[in-house]
């Protein structure tokens, strides 16, 4: 039966199986790796931590970082990181406070030819915490790019730069 199911696949599914897969490996690989070079319980209790109540605290950076999925990976291994710009509580009547980040990449990440998908990873990573209302980036960190990286993530990059 299952050699019936093969035929029947397209080439749209297998293509979907083998995203499936990668995806779950990249994960898994990733994971390892931040948890190779990083304390668990320091991360689970940054993680944890309210990011309003580290406004104006030195740990503000590492708890942005453990929150970071793959791309904290990416950040880790390849002698980058973040730093904040600036940093706004937005306290909207009807809903909780929440911040809104203007961040930008330090270390090797500024030379680097997939700083866009980095800049990327980190927004999605962010905004999908309850605590952050808005990320955006530096418009220095345009200038570390050479004129085709500016214009290809000026065009098809999802971040703001401000």
């Amino acid at each position: 039966m299952a050699v019936e199911r093969r035929r029947d696949m397209t080439v749209e599914d297998l293509v979907a199986k083998y995203a499936a897969e990668a995806k779950i490996a990249i994960q898994q690989e990733a994971s390892k790796r931040v948890a190779e070079s990083t304390d668990p319980i320091v991360e689970a209790r940054l993680r944890n931590t309210s990011l309003l109540t580290l406004v104006d605290d030195d740990e503000l950076v590492p708890a942005i970082l453990s929150r970071l999925g793959e791309v904290r990976a990416a950040l880790d291994g390849h002698g980058g990181g973040i730093s904040v710009s600036s940093i706004e509580v937005v306290a909207n009547p009807d809903e909780k406070p929440s911040i809104d980040l203007v961040l930008d990449l330090t270390g090797a990440c500024l030379s680097c030819g997939a700083a866009p998908g980095t800049l990327d990873g980190i927004k999605h990573d962010l905004e999908s915490d309850d605590e952050v209302y808005r990320i955006r980036f530096s418009a220095n960190l345009l200038e570390s790019f050479d004129e085709l990286g500016r214009e290809f993530i000026l065009a098809h990059g999802s971040v703001t730069f401000v």
